[in-house]
């Protein structure tokens, strides 16, 4: 994600201080009736200037500004701006409409999306039209005054007397969001940037938008079909939220998912014991994990302690094309040459440098106040303890941890939005079978809620496929451009093959030598993590 700074405008904006066409038709389509009883229809008028993007990373693309009410039920109060960019469609005499595309988060800046997908068809028949949601960039941001508790805050595996410690710093975020996010903080959620969505097709002269997500743009799509049926024609969901898991329940599926990643990593690691040494059993490569994790423990090598290690296991296991460098590396852990331990703990290291920080914190957060959350702290506490034994990889217990949303300090004006499709066409669902962010069942689940086609990856952990996540993927670019150029939904769902484990021989393969790559750990996994591909939201 482009870090902060360099915003254009990202202000509130007083009532009126916003020029708008206070008359006269659209170009294109219109605004709809109800945006018009509702005093939204001057937001609809407003006319769209768009010239070349100056930042860096938006370099071949235009951008412009609408502006939209910060509370949808008061259109005539304060007003804000959402910031963003086009490509226009390469061929204009095939040109379908508009292709609004969100990287997920909540919380991710999504103007740098349409240069991402240079050479695909999609940019032949689409204006690609990239946005930074409400309190995002360059769009009107949203504050909070301190750093969000994260992983690296507290231990992996707390104690019972540190279990407080993750309800303090949780209090603190959001006593801290409270006095700087003020009134705003209130109308920054899914619907609201949902209805930005529809400002913005409306300004654009559509009648209808196409619509790209990724993660938690999945649920932000389906909302705004839900909202503006008639305003919605093809649509992609990939890598999709549960549709009955809004917003604790999403986190709490992780760690489990990221359990079943580590045992699958286990059973391949088993059978080359003869290779990398870890054990010739599934629950002796578990051991050997744990006996890693206990020593980082009790003396961390160069930095990496077990919080880190915890981290590194649970994001490494997912990436099933780099089993052989995940195993290396635990074996380098394991070295009694210190200078190997060194290496590999660099490498550990690395990995978990590398991991982005996608997202606005503050956004994410209210994001996540939208939905309620159990209040008493003992629920909490009690999954702590079963997750720090059960699933400690990963987010582990900050899965399950009390969360600034338990001490939520606002209302939220209206619950979250109830799914549905009426009326608007059939759209697809991308959903990998081991991912560990959006977790499986979340692409059958909102398939069936939205009647949408599924295309599952079979046999990948990953995350956030279509056209950003590099080669070995082609099978579902196939399925999406198929649909969103043609219209085609793949007949009764569709399985595309996910990227193999590494091509080394298992100890009973007959006439196998293998030894282990020795050396460079570090510098090898260095390039792992820059080569997966994927968003800018990681």
């Amino acid at each position: 994600m482009v870090p902060f700074g360099g915003r254009r405008g990202g202000r509130v904006l007083a009532a009126g201080a916003a020029v708008l066409v206070a008359a006269g038709a659209l170009s294109g389509g219109t605004a709809s009736a109800a945006s018009a009883a509702g005093g939204l229809a001057d937001f609809y008028r407003q006319p769209v200037e768009w010239s070349a993007c100056t930042e860096e990373a938006l370099a071949g693309l235009e951008c412009a500004t609408v502006v939209v009410p910060m509370d949808y039920a008061e259109p005539g109060g304060e007003r804000i701006e959402v910031a963003l960019s086009r490509a226009p469609a390469a061929d204009p005499g095939r040109r379908r409409g508009v292709l609004l595309l969100n990287p997920g988060g909540p919380g991710a800046e999504g103007r740098s999306l349409p240069a991402l997908y240079q050479g695909q068809p999609i940019t032949e028949v689409y204006d690609l039209i990239g946005f930074d949601p409400r309190g995002i960039g360059a769009s009107t941001p949203l504050n909070c005054d301190a750093p969000e508790p994260g992983p690296n805050d507290v231990s992996s595996r707390p104690t019972d007397a540190q279990l407080p410690e993750f309800a303090r710093l949780a209090r603190a975020y959001e006593a801290s969001c409270e006095r700087a996010g003020g009134e705003f903080r209130r109308h920054v959620s899914t619907a609201n940037t949902a209805r930005d969505m529809d400002v913005v097709r409306a300004a654009l002269g559509e009648e209808r938008i196409n619509y790209l997500g990724y993660s938690y743009g999945t649920y932000l799509g389906a909302v705004y079909g839900s909202l503006f049926p008639e305003r919605l024609d093809r649509s992609v969901l990939d890598s999709s939220i549960h549709p009955d898991r809004i917003w604790r329940d999403t986190w709490r599926a992780t760690a489990p998912a990221v359990t079943r990643n580590v045992d699958r990593f286990a059973r391949w690691a088993a059978e080359r014991d003869g290779t990398y040494g870890l054990g010739g059993s599934p629950d002796a490569v578990r051991a050997t994990i744990e006996e890693i994790a206990a020593a980082a423990h009790q003396e961390p090598v160069d930095g990496m302690d077990r919080t880190a290690f915890d981290g590194f296991v649970g994001r490494q296991a997912r990436w099933q094309a780099e089993w052989d460098l995940f195993a290396e590396t635990l074996a380098g852990l394991r070295s009694p040459s210190a200078r190997d331990a060194a290496d590999a703990a660099e490498a550990v290291l690395l990995a978990e440098a590398a991991e982005p920080q996608p997202w606005s914190r503050a956004t994410f957060t209210a994001v996540m106040c939208e939905a309620d959350w159990p209040a008493g702290l003992g629920g909490y506490y009690r999954e702590m303890r079963e997750y720090r034994t059960e699933h400690p990889y990963g987010m582990g217990v900050m899965a399950v941890a009390p969360d600034p949303c338990t001490f939520r300090s606002f209302t939220p004006p209206e619950p979250p939005v109830e799914l549905r499709r009426d009326g608007h066409p059939r759209g697809l669902v991308i959903q990998a079978e081991y991912d560990s962010q959006t977790v499986y069942a979340g692409g059958p689940a909102m398939a069936r809620e939205l009647g949408a086609g599924l295309v599952t990856i079979a046999d990948d952990g990953g995350h956030a496929f279509y056209a950003v996540r590099g080669e070995g993927y082609g099978c579902v670019d196939a399925h999406v451009n198929r649909y969103l150029v043609d219209g085609v939904l793949p007949r009764g769902g569709a399985v595309c093959p996910g990227l193999p484990a590494p091509d080394v021989p298992s100890d009973d393969e007959p006439g196998s030598a293998p030894t282990a790559a020795q050396g460079d750990l570090a510098e090898r996994m260095a390039r792992a993590v820059e080569t997966r591909g994927g968003l800018p939201t990681g």
